[in-house]
């Protein structure tokens, strides 16, 4: 279909499905800027400024508040807070430091999206500020730093501090959001406020997928935090990598879970001691995205001794007050476990949970217990409460034990350490392992695996020889093997310096992880992309700062595409494809039969090329969500081929007359609305919503 017919049919199909849209806003056009990324790479912006206000009217307060509470803080319009035009926003009268002026998210910008804020502020002296982020849900609040130390005047108190492109968002069920002030008491002034939407970057759709490749031997999954989910590209990253895992990076972790004011509530009106309340209210949308895409979750985790409030161990849940005796924190230990697998699975019995670290961390490096005492930088994080009331380690067998007891039908227990390898922990974790697994309480082992690639391989530590005696050590135990937290760093701020000595560890890595695959459930990276990891100075994942894949990434997927096809054809319900590619000679004849499938595949070589015919009768996998006419490309074509096989399906069917006819694969590529079940309407809107830029991803 070519020329004004095909354009005459675009603007037809373009008029039909917007009218399907009519309760819906209207999509606006923009003019494309070029928005300069952290690299040297540009991404064309779909975005525009969503909010943009001087402070020139009493009208411009809309948005804006104190944070409510005891917060004395007063806003006006003021004459004296212009940094341009005639006024800006004075924010007086603060009576403590965290009150300040706070411009309210939820209700006017929307959830899962980035954006990005820009303003002048100064104070009314030597005012060092903050600016923050508050939230809550369910009723719990949460806070965290967007921005430190802002100096916010110098010299007589007239010069003002510039914050320019700062992300921000906030995820589907968070209310009460706000970016705010804080910090000093002094009048905080407020001028030229804009927000804009983030640019769309789009990833490199021509690498292969991870998980694709590695789905017959073993996981790919990675970390996910609510912070991340408004970002287009790390998301786009993550469902085309390492979609078949997830770990909540922090939200599930006991001082996220514990819930200290509920606690006590509970204390107060029963009188029951032992029995701690929890909430999973910060991990909800983490756990909201899995359940909504079907992606297995790894628990992390039950048993830490860091990241667990002091106040879980003491006598009436006071960190004043002495630690309690080893059988009440038995019954405590039993008592949360059971509560949040309970909850868990109550609020997600759809979601496959299908592995629990639970317990991290409680050996040293000697392998030894850690210290008795609390948690903190005091005591450079040795120290672990739950040895302070035990004496010593044997509170980890009671953890396996509640654990195996509560935790939902196919959940797999791990015990989870990083420095795996170093010889006094490995031993320790052993010998341990062996106990829990002949009292029926362990399923396997978490490698963490937070390398150092460092400037070389001779520096790399620890050595892939030295990885592999721990991996083949743990694998000797007859327990499974995940790599739960995978990074590998360079020598810190190197830039891409030792980038082919990274990527020679990975490969090595991944070499290592094959051999013994049939050992290994799952490689779980921590994290996606470089300045996103908890090590970002040292740049240790396989995407680079800009969504770029690294050296490392190509080491790893080299020569292990999943699949190189020639040609695809559809024969009534089966896929039929045709991959040629250079061999030996053999004539092979191989059938396969399973409950779910049927799959025949004859290759016939010779000294030159292999040619692969497979049919596989079943569910076909979408290959590339919205490519509707399988031309490699999301474009109207796809958007129109949807509207004629609608209108005219004798024709424009599996098995229609016309030669451009929707394909059984075509159709699964097609379903990107999931609220309405096979290809409709709205599949064409949806589409054509993702090329006006309306929505940065079908999923």
């Amino acid at each position: 279909m070519r020329g004004k017919n095909f354009k005459k049919l675009i603007a037809g199909v373009m008029s039909a499905a917007m009218t399907l849209s009519a309760s819906a806003s209207a999509v606006h056009a923009v003019a494309p800027a070029q928005v300069q990324l952290t690299g040297n790479k540009t991404a064309s912006s779909e975005g525009k400024v969503v909010y943009e206000c001087g402070f020139e009217s009493e009208a411009d307060l809309e948005h804006w508040s104190n944070r409510g509470g005891d917060d004395t803080t007063v806003l006006a319009i003021s004459k004296d807070a212009a940094k341009s035009g005639d006024s800006g926003l004075a924010a007086t009268e603060r009576g403590d430091t965290w009150h300040g002026p706070a411009f309210r998210m939820d209700g006017f910008l929307e959830p899962d999206t980035q954006y990005y804020f820009s303003c002048s502020v100064r104070g009314e002296w030597y005012t060092n500020t903050t600016l923050s982020f508050q939230f809550s849900v369910d009723g719990d609040t949460s806070y965290s730093n967007l921005k430190q130390n802002i100096q916010a005047t110098s010299g007589g108190g007239n010069s003002w501090a510039e914050i320019k492109n700062v992300p921000i968002s906030y995820s589907e069920g968070m209310e009460g959001v706000y970016v705010y002030f804080e910090g000093g008491q002094e009048a905080i002034f407020i001028d030229d406020v804009k927000i804009t939407e983030a640019p769309r970057v789009e990833i490199e759709s021509d690498l292969p997928s991870l998980s694709e490749i590695y789905k017959d031997k073993f996981k790919i999954g990675t970390a996910l935090s609510p912070e991340d989910m408004s970002s287009q590209p790390f998301m786009d990253l993550l469902q085309k990598h390492f979609g078949e895992s997830i770990t909540v990076g922090n939200q599930m972790k006991p001082d996220y879970v514990l819930n200290k004011t509920k606690t006590l509530e509970y204390f107060e009106e029963t009188g029951d001691d032992v029995t701690p309340q929890i909430s999973f209210s910060q991990a909800k949308p983490v756990l909201n995205y899995a359940r909504k895409y079907g992606i297995p979750v790894r628990v992390h985790t039950l048993v830490w001794h860091s990241q667990t409030p002091e106040w879980f161990f003491k006598e009436d849940y006071d960190e004043k007050k002495d630690y309690v005796s080893p059988d009440k924190m038995k019954k405590r230990m039993e008592n949360y476990i059971k509560s949040f697998f309970t909850t868990l699975t109550e609020l997600y019995p759809d979601v496959d949970f299908y592995a629990c670290d639970v317990v991290n961390e409680a050996w040293t490096d000697s392998g030894t217990p850690r210290e008795k005492g609390h948690c903190g930088q005091s005591n450079n994080y040795a120290a672990s409460d739950w040895v302070a009331v035990f004496g010593d380690n044997s509170f980890i067998d009671y953890a396996f034990e509640y654990a195996r007891k509560y935790a939902p039908e196919g959940c797999k227990l791990y015990y989870n350490d990083y420095n795996e390898y170093m010889t006094g922990k490995l031993d320790a974790v052993c010998e341990m392992a062996e106990r829990l697994k002949k009292a029926g309480n362990i399923d396997g082992i978490g490698m963490q695996s937070h390398l150092d690639v460092r400037q070389s391989l001779d520096a790399a530590f620890p050595s892939l020889s030295m990885y592999e005696n721990a991996l083949k050590k743990y694998t000797s135990l007859g327990l499974d093997v995940q790599i739960t937290e995978l990074d590998a760093t360079v020598q810190e701020h190197s830039d891409d310096k030792y980038y082919d000595v990274q990527a020679k560890y990975y490969k090595g890595l991944f070499d290592l992880y094959e051999k013994y695959a049939d050992k290994i459930s799952a490689v779980i990276f921590w994290g996606i992309t470089d300045h996103k990891s908890w090590r970002a100075s040292q740049n240790p994942l396989i995407f680079d700062k800009d969504f770029m894949a690294k050296p490392a990434f190509k080491s790893i997927v080299d020569g292990k595409t999943a699949s190189d096809p020639v040609r695809t054809t559809i024969a009534g319900d089966n896929k039929v494809t045709t991959t040629t590619t250079t061999s030996a000679t053999t004539t092979t004849t191989t059938t396969t039969t399973t409950e779910e499938k049927k799959t025949t595949t004859t290759t016939t070589t010779d000294d030159k090329s292999t040619t692969t015919t497979t049919i596989v009768t079943g569910e076909l996998p979408v290959t590339k969500a919205g490519d509707v006419n399988l031309d490699g490309d999301i474009d109207m074509g796809d958007a129109v081929l949807i509207m004629q096989f609608l209108a005219n399906p004798n024709k424009y069917d599996v098995n229609g007359t016309d030669e451009h006819h929707i394909t059984v694969q075509g159709k699964v590529n097609a379903d990107v609305d999931k609220t309405s079940e096979g290809v409709t309407a709205n599949d064409a809107l949806r589409i054509q919503e993702y090329l006006l830029g309306k929505i940065k991803s079908f999923f």
